[in-house]
């Protein structure tokens, strides 16, 4: 098997590079371009020949080797149904899939994959139609422990479902307990947690939003398990608050689990780093899944 030249746009933490050495691929070059320091700071951690191109706008085939496959995911807020004001490839962050295409389109690679989140059928359709394929839909949960729906454009042939391997959350934390089989998608937004507990399983029990951990199985069921979010927030008023100082988010690590990321590979971040670009990456074992489709 040669060594392939491989563009990644939107790097982030490169979780590319693991996706590929999992999927057993040779790397000659791997040009990243990104332009967040963390994220930078983490590639060059874990993968110190990572060749940095800096921001996507200044990427020019002419500068590059002939490239075997472009992957990346293009910012995600403007398509996000969590953001009411999505605005789609019109977006000023998502409009960087333009960027994407023109890559794809200049450097001719034999392959390229695109991921972004589930959107609207009418942005969707304007991928698919730009890119020339469908995408592929697959939940991450089929190999991890965290629900994660996201879309795969790709040319790579035969892209099938992963096996489910059937992994449970409780089986990744280092301790407690959690009421869900999964954890709920990881966000970038994860890396600015609420302030107290209370508010932290107000967000929970009311949004569904945000993954929490319990001090064991006892704990939630004598004081959350059945109770509706708006009977919780009720037994605020007069009760002992010290049964909120046993609820916590998950740690770096446990985050890395539910990505099928290397146990720290985030270990120069802090914590909050860390659920930054976790939240921002890919769940590895799906992107290797994909790859290994791949004949160079």
């Amino acid at each position: 098997m040669k060594k392939i030249n491989v563009l990644s746009l939107f790097d982030g933490m490169s979780c590319g590079q693991i996706a590929l050495a999992k999927a057993g691929f040779k790397v000659d070059n791997y040009f990243a371009s990104e332009i967040k320091l963390h994220a930078m700071k983490t590639a060059m951690y874990n993968f110190p020949n990572t060749i940095m191109e800096g921001s996507v706008t200044r990427v020019k085939a002419k500068n590059l080797p002939q490239i075997d496959i472009i992957i990346g995911g293009s910012p995600c807020q403007d398509f996000s149904g969590a953001n009411k004001n999505r605005l789609g490839v019109e977006g000023s962050k998502s409009s960087l899939f333009f960027e994407y295409v023109r890559l794809v389109k200049e450097c001719k690679p034999k392959y390229f994959l695109l991921e972004n989140v589930r959107m609207k059928k009418e942005h969707q359709n304007f991928i698919s139609s730009v890119l020339g394929v469908e995408p592929v839909v697959i939940n991450s949960s089929l190999v991890s422990p965290q629900l994660r729906h996201r879309l795969y454009w790709t040319n790579i042939p035969n892209i099938k479902q992963p096996t489910d391997l059937n992994l449970k959350l409780n089986s990744f934390l280092i301790n407690g307990y959690s009421n869900r089989d999964k954890a709920r998608a990881l966000l970038e937004s994860d890396s600015r947690p609420l302030s107290t507990p209370i508010k932290m399983c107000h967000r929970y029990f009311n949004t569904g939003f945000t993954t929490l951990v319990f001090k064991s199985k006892e704990h939630f069921d004598n004081n959350f398990k059945g109770r509706s979010a708006k009977e919780i927030d009720h037994l605020i008023v007069g009760m002992d608050l010290s049964l909120y100082n046993d609820v916590r988010y998950m740690t770096k690590g446990e985050r890395e689990a539910c990505q099928t990321i290397p146990k720290n590979y985030t270990a120069s971040l802090s914590e909050n780093e860390a659920a930054c670009l976790l939240g921002d990456g890919w769940a590895v074992d799906v992107i290797t899944h994909i790859l290994k489709n791949m004949e160079i």
